[in-house]
């Protein structure tokens, strides 16, 4: 990697306290004890990077308190680099979260998370990144929206990658034609794109095919690669002009938690991506990495050698 591009993936979007239920699936109205973890997808995904031996900014907005605190230590814990992260007077936003094999239920209190401002995101930070990545969470409220789309413009010009995991929920962002519109000018720049089956539902009202959401993003959107997580049935890979990839799931004997599962995919494929492997190992890669972290409750096991079992994987 050239000098310029020291930084490895720039993640910009939510920093939360999850709460994730105690009984395994349990509405959240049924669910009666609740345990404390670090979440939001993008803080997520620069956290995993980082065990992954990248160099990881986070550039995201917590609250002065006790929970900004925590979130400060276990970003430190995992070598996140927190020059970009902002503290403000603002609560610190939290998530309840069902513990689920399938689709996590959630229930949002946001605060501090969407006050992400475009003086966080220095030109020069742009000029060293490799990958720049963020989600739908992250845009659906201003004015957090505004500087993503903005700074998404600059990554562009200044040359990165650019990526977003299109995470969809009409809960979170009830407008869908903003919604849309604000995806199709990120879209503009080619970004890397990871759906999912159910992100695409609420996104459109309704199942489409496979071939139907692949043309959406290819021909409306104007994308060259869209990943399509499947959950348990795998993933399909869909290139323009190209010929789809498709492979099955992990082998996973006993899955603890679905929450975060989608971002330890996302994770394993940039990091693959970054290291100019070959599409289809990208995809062995972030399958694998999303067995693992099925297999455990928050984020991923500090125990296991992560680097070692992903680069073996051909």
């Amino acid at each position: 990697m050239s000098k310029e591009r020291q930084i490895d993936i720039l993640c910009i979007g939510e920093t939360l306290i999850d709460f994730i239920g105690h009984e395994v699936d349990a509405r959240i109205d049924q669910t009666r004890d609740y345990h404390r973890y670090l979440g939001g997808s993008p803080t997520n995904v620069a956290m995993n990077m980082a065990r992954l031996g990248m160099n990881v900014r986070l550039a995201s907005t917590v609250g002065k308190d006790g929970f900004g605190d925590y979130v400060k230590e276990k970003l430190k814990e995992n070598n996140v680099d927190i020059s970009l992260v902002r503290f403000d007077q603002r609560p610190t936003s939290i998530i309840m979260v069902s513990k689920t094999t399938g689709t996590p239920d959630f229930i949002p209190y946001r605060e501090a998370d969407v006050h992400i401002v475009p003086s966080q995101i220095p030109k020069e930070i742009l000029e060293r990144t490799k990958l720049f990545h963020t989600t739908a969470f992250a845009m659906s409220k201003n004015p957090a929206r505004a500087t993503i789309l903005a700074k998404a413009k600059e990554a562009s010009k200044a040359g990165c990658t650019l990526s977003i995991d299109l995470n969809y929920s009409p809960r979170i962002w009830p407008d869908r034609d903003q919604a849309l519109q604000s995806f199709k000018e990120y879209c503009s720049y080619n970004p890397l794109v990871k759906v999912s089956e159910d992100d695409m539902e609420r996104l459109f009202g309704k199942r489409k095919s496979h071939q139907e959401i692949f043309d959406f993003f290819h021909n409306e959107m104007n994308v060259d690669i869209v990943c399509l997580t499947l959950g348990k049935d795998g993933v399909t890979l869909s290139r323009k002009r190209e010929e789809n990839i498709s492979l099955p799931a992990a082998r996973v004997d006993k899955i603890l938690d679905a929450t975060g599962a989608g971002d330890a995919f996302w994770s394993g494929f940039l990091f693959a991506y970054s290291k100019d492997f070959e599409l289809e190992r990208c995809l062995k890669i972030a399958l694998s990495l999303a067995a693992i972290k099925l297999q455990n409750v928050g984020r991923l096991p500090q125990n296991v050698d992560l680097l070692t079992q992903l680069l073996d994987i051909n």
